[in-house]
């Protein structure tokens, strides 16, 4: 595939989804500028990048990212080469399936290559992501270089973007891609010439999360005895490899639950972690390379320059944490990203030079691409946060939504039954939506006997055990 019309592009911001954006639009013979804010040094070699490099502009660069098997996918299409330079670097191989020990998952069946990937740490991740995009044709990155505007003119009745204004100098482009991140001004900046303004939804984040990463003893990759992704309650744990033996460990609460604010604390963070068996089985296998680093404040956002069907303004996208923020415990800000990377590039490969146009074909593969994936991964944060507070209130989450007891009987019942462990991992993967795994009569038949057992394991602690070992009073 190759661009009929070949652009100048700038992309705003130099992270993950920016840098991946950049590189497969200059493949297919795009002119891209990258600018980022962040001194203009060079990054470190990606062996150095966790202890060398510091990223101001990039609030969760030292918080645990998980590299989902659909992110796996589509970087082996699309730049393969990075993968075997992640691995070279001490990334872990690692199969999210087979994490798990054999009594889950009865052993290797065929097809279980598809839950195969490749996790590092942000700053490592980003460092051979940087690597790539220097040496690249057609892709320039420029640091230290702080975009403070837009530059319009006028074209027909909207305003249309033809570059951007730094704090040094002018730059012309056909096109802008705005991957600035969850904080980006570009809108406000949009917002400031008075026209339509662009379409937000925005809903208050309600989690916290408390971090930490070991390194396991050897550098080895070890299986646990549980899923990625496994729910206390009241409280998720989020447990998996990184590079050179490293783990990250997340736990996530309700930023109404007073009480676990103590999580901040190492001790208390620790207790917590003894609750759950999967998180209290890592940290015995190694030791605490940070402290406990606290994430709060994410809200959930989408963002739209379509306005009833018709641009608010042109020479503009969005892509990334720029065009739409989830709650990151269930990992798929990258490979949202790299959805909506891949699908501008084809975009643009197909359309015409008309802005309309690429405004409208955007916003439509975009549609069929991406925003499935995205409400899908709305609604599972909206029900957990919301079982999390009943948790708090000591009664049972009740929902009219069918699909909930379905996806908590499939959480349960990936921990007994190897079928379910792997319709499990389609969705948790992002391999397949809950609504085609639930189609499955085997599935069905399987998950039968979990619809309307427990939500939580009745051998697994209890909202008062979890306050008892922080040291909280139960009510």
């Amino acid at each position: 595939m190759s661009a009929q019309h070949p652009l100048s592009i700038v992309v705003i911001g130099a992270g993950m989804t920016g840098l991946i954006t950049a590189v497969l639009l200059a493949r297919d013979g795009h002119q891209v500028t990258v600018l980022d804010r962040d001194k203009a040094e060079p990054p470190p070699a990606p062996e150095m990048a966790w202890h060398a490099w510091t990223r101001p502009g990039v609030s969760q660069f030292r918080q645990p990212h998980l590299m989902l098997p659909r992110w796996y996918q589509e970087m082996s299409r699309e730049v393969p080469e990075l993968l075997v330079g992640l691995v070279q670097e001490g990334a872990a191989q690692v199969n999210t399936v087979h994490l798990q020990p054999d009594s889950v998952t009865h052993g290797w069946q065929p097809g279980d290559e598809q839950f195969d990937t490749v996790t590092a740490r942000r700053p490592v991740l980003e460092a051979a992501l940087s690597q790539l995009a220097t040496v690249q044709a057609g892709l320039t990155v420029r640091r230290g270089s702080k975009v403070t505007g837009l530059l319009s003119a006028s074209r027909g009745d909207v305003p249309h973007v033809v570059g951007v204004q730094t704090s040094t100098t002018e730059l012309i482009a056909d096109l802008v891609v705005d991957a600035a991140g969850r904080r980006t001004p570009v809108p406000g900046w949009v917002r400031a010439w008075g026209g339509p303004a662009p379409v937000e939804t925005r809903s208050q984040g309600g989690f916290v999360y408390y971090s930490r990463h070991y390194r396991t003893a050897g550098g080895r990759t070890p299986v646990g005895p549980g899923p990625i992704l496994s729910h206390l309650p009241s409280m998720s744990v989020v447990a998996f490899p990184s590079d050179l033996g490293s783990r990250a460990i997340v736990l996530a609460v309700s930023a109404q639950d007073r009480p676990l604010r103590i999580l901040r604390e190492p001790r208390a963070w620790l207790a917590a972690v003894g609750c759950s068996p999967v998180a209290a089985h890592w940290i015995a296998q190694g030791e605490a390379i940070t402290g406990v680093t606290p994430m709060a404040g994410i809200d959930d956002v989408q963002r739209s320059y379509l306005r009833a069907g018709h641009p608010v303004i042109t020479g503009l996208v969005a892509v990334g944490d720029a065009c739409a923020t989830t709650d990151p415990s269930l990992g798929r800000g990258a490979t949202l990203g790299l959805l909506q990377a891949c699908t501008l590039r084809d975009v643009l490969s197909a359309a015409p030079r008309d802005p309309r146009e690429q405004i409208h074909r955007f916003a439509e593969a975009s549609a069929q691409r991406v925003a499935p994936w995205m409400e899908l991964t709305l609604q599972f944060t909206r029900h957990r946060l919301a079982e999390m507070n009943d948790d708090i209130a000591g009664s049972p989450y009740q929902t009219d939504d069918p699909t909930w007891p379905m996806s908590t009987a499939l959480a349960c019942g990936a921990d007994h039954d190897p079928v379910l462990t792997r319709a499990y991992g389609r969705i948790g993967g992002l391999l397949a939506a809950p609504p085609d795994v639930f189609a499955d009569p085997l599935t069905q038949q399987r998950l039968a006997p979990y619809v309307h057992g427990p939500r939580y394991s009745p051998s697994g602690p209890t909202r008062a055990d979890l306050l008892n070992a922080t040291g909280q009073e139960s009510p």
